[in-house]
């Protein structure tokens, strides 16, 4: 077992006024800390999803865990196979390795925080994001920094289902 030692000495404190807005409604990404600022620790965002919008496709991260706590709402994720709905006040932790995705409910909205760890800079990929939603890049650029980001496209016929 290894232990990552984060290398940082001060409070992180974000003002959500100071927090970087990513996207609009149906799905807005709020960047709070990346791996940088927590010495390797963490890397977290707040994504509020309106009316059963999609968050993330299926994926996994090879050597982080993702925990995802619900401020509020009602939100899908997929783990693994299984289709978990999680509302007000759940969490649910995917540890390296397993697929996952989520989104809000049918209908729903949903508000969550979500935790990476140890922590990966991520900010970046999520403007890469935003890029494709605005058809500055291809979707296809993603491909090419799976790597960079530890996110690795899977296929879920569980989730395709469960979504259709």
């Amino acid at each position: 077992m290894s232990l990552i030692v984060p290398d940082f000495n001060e409070s992180v404190i974000v003002r959500s006024a100071d927090a970087e807005v990513i996207g609009q409604a149906p799905t807005t990404i709020r960047l709070l800390a990346d791996s940088s600022s927590t010495g390797g620790a963490l890397s977290t965002q707040r994504v509020t999803l309106t009316n059963g919008a999609d968050g993330a496709k299926p994926h996994h991260h090879a050597n982080s865990a993702e925990m995802f706590y619900m401020l509020d709402g009602v939100a899908q994720l997929l783990s693994g196979d299984q289709i978990v709905t999680a509302e007000r006040g759940d969490l649910v932790i995917v540890p390296p390795g397993l697929a996952h995705a989520f989104a809000a409910a049918p209908g729903e909205n949903a508000d969550i925080l979500i935790v990476i760890t140890p922590g990966v800079e991520r900010f970046e990929y999520f403007r890469h994001l935003e890029r494709i939603a605005y058809g500055k890049v291809p979707p296809e650029s993603l491909l090419e920094v799976q790597e960079l980001y530890d996110t690795y496209f899977r296929t879920s016929t569980t989730w395709n289902d469960t979504r259709s």
